[in-house]
């Protein structure tokens, strides 16, 4: 992912994830919305942000590459 210089609030994070919920596995858009309910630090806050961006326009093999860590990212 591309480092970033901003923080992403959870708030923020929420709503990128119920933007992306039709583009998800849904196990993974689940699980995901159970880690979020976790106390998260700002790092697993911005990655897990930067991972769910633009989500829906990278191909495939990218998004596989994506669900690959967002897993490793929740367990």
């Amino acid at each position: 992912m591309s480092s970033c210089k901003l923080d992403h609030p959870l708030e923020d994070v929420r709503k990128k994830l119920e933007d992306q919920q039709a583009f998800l596995p849904t196990e993974l858009y689940e699980a995901t919305e159970q880690f979020l309910n976790e106390p998260l630090s700002q790092a697993q806050l911005n990655e897990l942000f930067h991972l769910l961006k633009k989500y829906d326009l990278v191909s495939k093999e990218e998004q596989k590459d994506r669900n690959v860590k967002l897993k490793q990212l929740i367990k």
